[in-house]
C-alpha cells in the first residue's frame, strides 16, 4: 500500500503539470506527464525494493540507482520527440524540459519524498504560467504572411504602409517573380508582433493589405 500511495501521488502530481501544458495546446499533455511520472515512480520503486534479498551476503551491497539511473537519459529520448525545428525556430524545448523535470518528480514521490516531489511541481506551475503572464504582455510572436501583386509598385506600397505601424517589425523577406502568363510578384514576409497586439492585427494585415491578393497568414 506505501508503493501504491507513491506511484499515486506521483502520476496526480505529472498529471497536474501535464493539464497545464494540455490547456496550452502543447505537444505532450495530460497523458504524457501522467505517464511519465508514474512510469518514473515505478522505477524509482523497482530499484530501491525490486531485488531485495537477492543478495544476502554481508560483503555485497546492492546499488539501487542503477535502474533509476537510466530514468534521467531514457526521458531524454520521450523530450526529444517533443522538439520541432520549423521555419528557422526551434519549439518544444519547453514542453520537453517539463518532461524532464516531471520524470524527477515522479522519481521523487518514488522515493517517497512527498514534500519535495511537491513543491517541485508547484514551481514548475508558477513558472509556465509566469512565462506565459510576462510573455503575452512583453513578448513577440511570429507571422508569416505570404501576398501576391501584380506591379512592383503594389510591394513597394504594401512594405512601407508596415514599416509605418508601431510594434511590428519585419524579419525576413523573400520575393520571387514570375513572367508567364502575366508579370506578378509573390512575397513571403515574417514579421515580428507584440503578443498583446497579435490577435486583432491578424484580421487588420487583411484589410490593410489593399490592392493585394493574401494567400496565407500564419
Amino acid at each position: 500500500m506505501d508503493f501504491f500511495l507513491n506511484i499515486l501521488i506521483a502520476a496526480l502530481l505529472g498529471g497536474a503539470i501535464g493539464l497545464e501544458r494540455e490547456y496550452r495546446a502543447k505537444e505532450a499533455g495530460f497523458r504524457t506527464h501522467f505517464l511519465v511520472a508514474l512510469g518514473a515512480a515505478l522505477f524509482m520503486i523497482l530499484s530501491a525494493h525490486g531485488f531485495e534479498g537477492v543478495l544476502t551476503t554481508e560483503n555485497h551491497r546492492l546499488d539501487v540507482s542503477r535502474i533509476a539511473a537510466q530514468v534521467v537519459s531514457g526521458i531524454g529520448f520521450i523530450g526529444a520527440g517533443t522538439i520541432i525545428f520549423q521555419k528557422h525556430a526551434v519549439r518544444g524545448l519547453t514542453t520537453a524540459a517539463g518532461l524532464w523535470v516531471t520524470a524527477a518528480i515522479g522519481m521523487a514521490a518514488g522515493a517517497g519524498l512527498f514534500l519535495l516531489s511537491t513543491a517541485t511541481t508547484l514551481l514548475v506551475l508558477l513558472c509556465l504560467e509566469a512565462q506565459n503572464v510576462l510573455l503575452r504582455r512583453l513578448g513577440h510572436r511570429h507571422l508569416d504572411i505570404t501576398f501576391a501583386a501584380d506591379t512592383r509598385e503594389d510591394v513597394d506600397r504594401v512594405l512601407q504602409h508596415l514599416n509605418t505601424l508601431d510594434g511590428v517589425i519585419a524579419d525576413s523577406l523573400n520575393m520571387e517573380t514570375a513572367t508567364a502568363p502575366l508579370p506578378h510578384y509573390t512575397v513571403k514576409l515574417q514579421l515580428r508582433l507584440q503578443r498583446r497586439q497579435f490577435r486583432h492585427r491578424i484580421l487588420d494585415f487583411i484589410g490593410e493589405m489593399k490592392g493585394v491578393d493574401v494567400l496565407s497568414i500564419e
